[in-house]
């Protein structure tokens, strides 16, 4: 009967996604920069890429992240910046593109400049000056420091909650069994947008997830390493809106990462606890509706990843 009705599921999303050609592109987000797969909060001035494409970052908040010392002083009327860290030294100047990183010169092309009464540089120069590997992520417009060490779920710091506490949530309990068998999940691990990059378990990174709208249908959009993991909006006291990716608006960026676009509202609606309700209004589902967003996936194996509905 579970199968049957999955398959059937699986039909009606084919029929729900009209006109989609591929997402529309999203308008230019803010740059992240990332240290050691973290992305670093900036509490005032933000990183921006400069008409050239140079990432420009307040040189402070990144040098002290990276475990860097600064001083200023002047000469000849002019600012002069130093950074050490250990045996590194990047020595630069207001205004000019050249730095003088462990005593050789190094023209960066980019003028460093002071903004907001901040002085931002290019990120390259100091992450280079002070031994970091740094990586430009287009797609995602991130600039990856240091090692892609990504949080992982398996971490202590996520903590397994018994499916109990999400009983209200439960009412297609099918749903909440592992993927690969009929027996329930042993808990549920709660994640949150603002910890993304995250690894679940042995299974896939996901990387970001955004609300973008395609001949005027809304998709969850979501950046991952794999290719079309299910998820399922969890409403308390209601059945699940299950979602599957869809095919002809899939991205594969070919960085290994790939974009899948899940629709907000389908025809799929109609089914709920295996049974066909041809008067239920499938349109009347809103995103804020949900609390939490879950993976169907198999890896991890154990238990369910849950995600904070960051669109409520």
């Amino acid at each position: 009967m579970k199968k049957t009705f999955l398959t059937m599921l699986l039909s009606m999303l084919a029929l729900s996604v009209l006109g989609t050609d591929g997402a529309e592109a999203a308008s230019p987000k803010q740059v992240e920069v990332l240290l050691n797969a973290n992305k670093l909060s900036f509490p005032d001035a933000k990183p921006f890429q400069d008409h050239q494409g140079s990432v420009m970052v307040p040189i402070r908040f990144v040098s002290e992240a990276l475990g860097g010392k600064i001083s200023y002083s002047k000469s000849g009327g002019k600012t002069i910046v130093e950074i050490r860290k250990g045996d590194d030294l990047v020595k630069l100047t207001v205004g000019q593109t050249s730095a003088l990183v462990n005593g050789k010169s190094k023209d960066y092309g980019t003028k460093v400049i002071v903004k907001q009464n901040r002085t931002f540089v290019p990120l390259r120069l100091i992450s280079e000056g002070l031994g970091e590997k740094v990586e430009w992520d287009k797609v995602g417009r991130w600039v990856w420091i240091g090692e892609k060490t990504f949080r992982n779920t398996d971490d202590a710091e996520f903590k397994l909650r018994p499916l109990s506490d999400f009983k209200a949530y439960m009412k297609e309990r099918y749903f909440f069994n592992k993927v690969a068998s009929n027996e329930s999940f042993d808990g549920v691990k709660l994640i949150k947008a603002s910890q993304l990059p995250i690894k679940l378990g042995d299974g896939e990174v996901i990387y970001d997830i955004k609300l973008q709208k395609n001949n005027g249908i809304d998709y969850i959009a979501i950046r991952s390493s794999v290719r079309g993991t299910p998820i399922f909006f969890m409403l308390r006291n209601d059945f699940v809106r299950y979602r599957t990716g869809v095919d002809n608006a899939f991205v594969n960026h070919k960085d290994g990462t790939a974009t899948n676009y899940y629709p907000v509202r389908s025809t799929s609606d109609v089914f709920q606890n295996g049974k066909y309700n041809q008067h239920y209004d499938w349109t009347e589902f809103r995103l804020n509706m949900a609390e939490y967003i879950a993976f169907r996936t198999e890896h991890p194996k154990d238990y369910l990843v849950v995600m904070v509905n960051p669109f409520k």
